[in-house]
């Protein structure tokens, strides 16, 4: 896997890979991660379309589904206690 690219973030990291004719969006904040695969064949243009592809409504999703994830994680660990 080599990393193709980082784009900055004042919430998240984000981190672009490639690796098996993929590309692998890495969405990072503390303990929690998030990562999306696709196939270099489904975007156009490469990296920069990749970068097209992550667009604010899909780093909102990315947000939300971080604070539900934090919440389920929390929740958990509440009944592990």
């Amino acid at each position: 896997m080599r990393v193709l690219a980082e784009l900055p973030h004042p919430s998240f990291k984000i981190s672009l890979f490639g690796m098996n004719q993929k590309f692998i969006i890495k969405f990072e904040q503390g303990t929690l991660e998030q990562s999306y695969k696709i196939a270099e064949t489904d975007i156009i243009g490469g990296v920069n379309g990749v970068f097209e592809l992550i667009d604010e409504a899909f780093l909102k999703k990315v947000e939300d589904t971080f604070q539900q994830m934090r919440s389920s994680f929390v929740d958990a660990y509440k009944r592990y206690e």
